[in-house]
């Protein structure tokens, strides 16, 4: 077969060596030295190439790859699952940029740059419990999303995005500054969604809000942009030259059982959103998430594996802001809204018309009062008062008065903690880490006062989350799930029961302060509903630069390689607005930026 100059330039030292023989070789071998010569033995048959490679097609990896491809760059763009759009197209479609959007001029609402950079790293704020939002963001990264919030949002508007026609609020904010309102919401319009396998109602699909309508729209102008999407292919790792030195050269990805090779002439970008559902990676940062925390939000069609943090470890990156990982506000663990099921998110509910419907197995039942059950663990002890909700997090006009920077900030703020995640591990009686289930306690009458339908598809009772009985020691004895360590003890749960009943009786529960309980557990049948907290977003990962540049150990930047979003440390931020900055970032860098 005749080869082309394109290929001579490409043919890699290997090929060389194979095809001028073996004399040839050796000499070229000693020519290059003997680590040099190593490296390149090392190096795999590409079976695929381009300049920039993008893993992970969600809220960083298509704004990465659509930036990359309209740099002139030839773009692959690898997805694991069967679809694109990650933890992002069951999102609530909310995003946060700022900083003198168009439609914040509009609307005449103030703000600027230095006013997000200001809110986003203002030491002063803290939440009722004692944690602060900002104080631990790197400011050389909050300094670059600052300065690109704004762009990316008519960048947005102009590949497609449909934001609904309001001004900018502070609707599902999270850590999103105080000083101005900055939430968008990304219209669903006539795309269907994945939770549901429908449109939503024609009549609220330009005011209501969903990932979907963020997605949706970014995906059309990757395709348009001539990015290669490359769907059930899982990266597996990262090709360096050498294995804490050189360039990323590419990498290995697996797609129906094959490996291939494809290697990225200007760099790689990490996009692939997290570690939050893989229980040995987040218990680096938080030692109390053990695997009975199974119902990870954005489960079960995207999985944050960490995937991407444990390739850039295995080449020498750096991990990177820890603590927002761990800290106790926002999103990063949110009490269960729907129990009975695994996946008990409150603003995710899976209908059997969804195509991974199989998975979920079950659309949960929404709390509306918490006065209508009370959580036990598992060893049938109630521990704090049910209607407290999640942690708290900063959001516009959170605080009132707000000066940026100033100590009164905090010194104004009535203490409060908010410790339903220590209290449900404390008092099991035994030294494994993690508490164990949490289940919800409540009878027939509380199921009718909610309206609840207490059978599938609504609960999930052949996999052990939801059970009935007649008695409530019969209820104890019928709890069996694989991670509820050792049964129940009946006469615990009866004495929990009789004492919080013993609390309606009083109007006022003497354990725990839960406002005047109203309804006793005494109506058969009796119910227990798995009622775990939901780990959400993940907020520590790789370190990064201003660039999107991943950072190694000593603090030097790693030749090819971007991170971007949820996989990237550094900021505390919730949400689609730092992973669309940050995979714009990254996109026109790596593209521009040729070895």
């Amino acid at each position: 077969m005749k080869r082309d100059p394109e290929h001579k330039k490409n043919l890699s030292r290997r090929d060389f060596v194979k095809t001028t023989g073996a004399g040839v070789g050796t000499a070229v071998l000693a020519g290059l030295g003997l680590k040099e010569a190593q490296a390149q033995s090392r190096l795999p048959h590409w079976d695929k190439e381009a300049d920039v490679i993008v893993v992970g097609a969600g809220a960083s990896g298509l704004p990465a790859a659509i930036e990359a491809a309209e740099h002139g760059a030839k773009v692959i763009l690898i997805e694991a699952n069967f679809d694109v759009g990650g933890h992002a197209i069951l999102s609530g479609g909310n995003v946060a940029l700022g900083g003198g959007t168009s439609r914040q001029k509009k609307y005449n609402v103030e703000d600027s740059p230095d006013m997000v950079f200001r809110d986003l790293t203002d030491w002063s704020v803290v939440e009722p419990n004692g944690f602060p939002d900002y104080r631990y963001n790197d400011k050389e990264i909050i300094r670059a999303f600052a300065d690109n919030s704004a762009p990316t949002y008519e960048w947005l508007v102009a590949h497609g995005v449909i934001f609904v026609e309001k001004a900018p609020d502070g609707a599902g904010g999270t850590a999103d500054g105080n000083s101005a309102p900055r939430e968008n919401h990304a219209a669903p319009m006539a795309w269907p969604q994945m939770q549901t396998g429908k449109p939503v109602d024609p009549a609220i699909a330009a005011t209501d809000s969903s990932g979907v309508g963020f997605i949706r729209p970014l995906e059309v102008a990757a395709r348009k942009a001539g990015v290669e999407i490359l769907l059930k292919h899982k990266m597996s790792s990262l090709v360096r030259g050498e294995p804490s030195a050189g360039r990323i050269l590419g990498i290995a990805a697996t797609h129906e059982s094959e490996t291939l090779h494809i290697r990225a002439r200007n760099g790689v970008i990490l996009a692939t959103g997290g570690s939050s559902s893989n229980v040995n990676f987040r218990r680096i940062f938080d030692t109390r998430l053990t695997e009975e925390y199974n119902g990870v939000a954005g489960e079960p069609y995207s999985f944050q594996d960490a995937s991407g943090e444990l390739a850039g470890l295995a080449v020498g990156a750096s991990l990177w802001g820890a603590y927002n990982d761990a800290g106790e506000f926002g999103l990063r663990l949110a009490k269960a809204g729907r129990i009975g099921c695994q996946y008990g998110y409150r603003n995710l509910e899976w209908e059997p018309g969804s195509p991974i419907f199989h998975l979920a197995r079950a659309r949960g039942l929404l709390v509306r009062n918490y006065q209508n059950v009370i959580l036990v663990n598992q060893v049938g002890l109630r521990f704090y008062d049910e209607t407290q909700g999640s942690y708290t997090s900063n959001n516009y006009n959170s605080l009132r008065p707000y000066t940026q920077g100033s100590y009164l900030n905090a010194a104004d703020i009535k203490y409060h903690p908010a410790n339903f995640l220590d209290a449900a591990l404390a008092g099991t009686g035994d030294a494994v880490n993690g508490g164990g289930p949490i289940w919800a306690i409540f009878d027939g009458n509380a199921a009718k006062r909610e309206e609840w339908t207490v059978e599938p598809p609504y609960v999930d009772i052949a996999e052990g989350y939801f059970f009935s009985a007649n008695s409530i020691a019969a209820l104890a004895a019928a709890i069996v799930n694989k991670y509820q360590r050792r049964p129940m003890p009946g006469a615990a749960l009866e004495n929990t029961v009789a004492r919080y009943n013993s609390f309606v009786d009083d109007g006022k529960d003497a354990d725990f302060g839960k406002p005047a309980p109203k309804y006793k557990i005494d109506t058969p049948p009796f119910y227990a509903a798995w009622a775990m907290p939901v780990v959400h977003d993940t907020r520590a990962g790789l370190r990064i630069n201003a660039k999107c540049q991943v950072i190694d150990f000593s603090g030097n930047v790693i030749p090819g390689l971007y991170c971007a979003g949820e996989s990237a440390g550094g900021f505390s931020l919730h949400g689609l607005a730092r992973c669309s900055v940050q995979g714009r970032i990254a996109g026109k860098n790596a593209a521009i930026e040729a070895s």
